[in-house]
């Protein structure tokens, strides 16, 4: 098998699902994957021939269900969280520094938090998996679900601005097209955290962002706790 990642995209909720594969044992993990788009990623797992082994999800989205549960059902992969998401569905809680095996590949974790207390990325290769902690140009928000301003520009400059600046920064959410970024270019660039943005500025625009509630919020919530049990909303 010759591909080992894919980036997939949900045009609703403009959620980027990423499908990273072993081509030596045929074993693949999916991040953020969503449930609206369930058949549409087994049947790639199919088509390539993989076996789903691990469901990777960066928090606990506002804006989308996961399909965590049902691919679990369907494949018998095991889901992951970070360990402070406030979620006991998952096979995994993972914490800063854990490692996740796919035959020859590795991820590694890293503690994310900000956007919620339990956002994690996942750093594979030459590429770091952000979920909404850091976007291209921006950053998650931070008025709803456990939002920390602070935090949230702690880990975006202290953790992943200290990765090399040839990383690939690919979030799980662009509302523009764009698909990949990499360090330099958001510590360079990006709106709220680059071009040597304080600790007081990040906190102050993120504050003066008026912004309606995601329009799944009172759906998503209560099923992504649940890992998008069916009903669980």
């Amino acid at each position: 098998m010759m591909t080992r990642f894919r980036q997939l995209f949900d045009q609703e909720s403009s959620t980027y699902t990423y499908l990273i594969a072993d081509p030596a044992s045929g074993h693949a993990a999916l991040i953020d994957p969503v449930l609206d788009q369930i058949e549409r990623d087994l049947a790639l797992l199919r088509e390539l021939g993989l076996q789903l082994v691990w469901v990777l999800e960066t928090h606990v989205h506002a804006d989308h269900v996961t399909a965590a549960t049902r691919l679990r059902q369907e494949t018998g992969a095991a889901v992951c969280y970070g360990v402070d998401s406030g979620v006991d569905c998952a096979d995994r809680l993972l914490e800063e520094g854990d490692e996740i095996a796919l035959g020859d590949e590795t991820f590694r974790v890293l503690a994310t938090p900000g956007h919620t207390n339990g956002c994690i990325s996942y750093l594979w290769r030459d590429r770091v998996f952000t979920g909404d902690a850091l976007m291209i140009g921006s950053c998650g928000r931070t008025d709803f679900q456990e939002g920390d301003s602070g935090r949230l520009y702690d880990s975006i400059t202290r953790r992943l601005f200290s990765l090399p600046g040839e990383t690939l920064v690919y979030p799980t959410h662009d509302y523009s097209g764009r698909r990949v970024s990499s360090i330099d270019q958001e510590r360079a660039t990006n709106e709220f955290a680059g071009r040597g943005a304080t600790r007081e500025a990040f906190i102050a625009a993120l504050a003066d962002l008026d912004l309606g509630p995601p329009e799944k919020i009172a759906e998503a919530v209560p099923a992504n706790r649940l890992c998008g049990r069916p009903g669980a909303a």
